[in-house]
């Protein structure tokens, strides 16, 4: 176990060292409209890496102590893995509202159990929402599909 704790910081701190370098490419000061594009990323990636290193150290002082994932532990690591995995291949075909709109839909139902009509409801609702906020509120064009260019956009 200790091992899978040393490495997952170990990997873990290298990207958010990625994130910092980058923060600071872009610039981590005050401009005269408010922090630059590099300030928030910057302290994400030293908190992220302030935990890492409390990661590890845990893991130092702790000891090994067992498995790291059981079989019986994997099966719902995989009930989330899958489908994200899937959502972001679906995200490059068909684009971000139709592969959320799925995803919501088939994990609520799946997972959640959730009644049919509250799993369409949802499943078409929250891409739509996010289309009106991204798309039309914020100016922020989101990935799209051929559905989207069906219908114009």
């Amino acid at each position: 176990m200790r091992a899978a704790e040393l490495t997952t910081a170990f990997v873990l701190f290298g990207l958010a060292g990625l994130v910092v370098a980058d923060a600071l490419r872009l610039g981590i000061g005050w401009s005269t409209d408010g922090p630059a594009s590099g300030f928030f990323p910057f302290w994400l990636g030293v908190a992220a890496m302030a935990a890492c290193v409390a990661i590890a150290a845990q893991a130092l002082r702790r000891g090994d102590h067992g498995t790291f994932l059981t079989r019986a532990q994997a099966a719902p690591v995989l009930k989330v893995l899958v489908p994200a995995a899937g959502l972001v291949v679906a995200t490059q075909v068909i684009g971000l509202y139709v592969a959320s709109a799925v995803y919501i839909g088939l994990y609520m139902r799946w997972i959640g159990r959730h009644a049919w009509w509250l799993v369409l409801v949802l499943g078409a609702g929250m891409p739509l929402v996010t289309f009106l906020i991204f798309e039309r509120w914020f100016l922020v064009p989101l990935p799209k599909g051929p559905l989207e260019a069906w219908l114009g956009y």
